[in-house]
């Protein structure tokens, strides 16, 4: 597709360039409808685009009068002196990144909490660098509401557990182009190389279709997804990967 790229959001410039949704009263930016099983929303809440003030520092221990003095280095006259430090040949050699937590805003600390062990949570497709289409996915055990519903349905296969989708939606401007079906596609494709052997989603149909994050069974259909959970309700669909 000429033009367009798609971004993972790892940081707070990913971050600012998560699209509008197409009802203005709900926000991917602010939603956590997922994360939270129980109070989850899916609301436009500015309050939580506010960068939260950073904790202070703690002083130094040299300016605390109540820290315990520093102990006095003793050398050992049994390690010889040109030794060099003990290689291990079974540490890790990685180090895995922090996730974001301070300064940030909410969404993006919820976002970035597995990046060093899982990678991204969500990523952005850019046409002509303007953001039309949005995707947050992740492993099944990021996302309690996901658990819960999967629970109602015991016939699902509990070997592989797969990764989830649970939002994918495309600006009101940009529908009907194919952008949301070529994000899935790009997310799909990378939750494979990430070693997840299936991806399922779990639309809404209680819900107009702009008030819902998982889209509609169709949808899913034409990007190789089955129905697994045929119900009125919450189907289910998935995908092997």
């Amino acid at each position: 597709m000429a033009g367009t790229r798609v971004v993972d959001i790892a940081d707070q410039a990913g971050f600012g360039l998560v699209p509008a949704c197409a009802d203005p009263r709900f926000d991917h930016r602010t939603c956590d409808y997922w994360e939270d099983a129980e109070r989850g929303s899916k609301a436009n809440r500015g309050a939580w685009l506010a960068v939260p003030t950073a904790r202070p520092v703690a002083p130094a221990l040299v300016d605390n009068p109540f820290a315990q003095p520093a102990r006095e280095v003793v050398d050992n006259p049994f390690a010889a002196a040109d030794d060099e430090p003990f290689e291990n040949p079974f540490a890790p050699t990685a180090r895995r990144e922090r996730p974001l937590r301070e300064g940030i805003p909410r969404k993006l600390a919820m976002l970035d909490r597995g990046r060093g062990v899982f990678g991204s949570y969500a990523k952005v497709l850019l046409l002509d660098e303007a953001a039309v289409a949005y995707c947050q996915f992740g492993p099944l055990s990021a996302y309690p509401r996901a658990l819960r519903l999967r629970d109602l349905y015991p016939q699902l296969p509990e070997s592989p557990l797969p990764a989830v989708i649970t939002c994918v939606a495309s600006t009101a401007a940009a529908r009907g182009q194919g952008h949301a079906r070529a994000l899935v596609d790009a997310v799909c494709a990378d939750l494979a190389e990430r070693g997840f052997a299936a991806v399922e989603a779990y639309p809404d149909l209680t819900r107009d279709e702009d008030e819902t994050s998982a889209a509609r069974p169709g949808f899913w259909q034409t990007l190789g997804f089955t129905v697994a959970i045929d119900d009125e309700r919450f189907p289910v669909v998935r995908r092997e990967l």
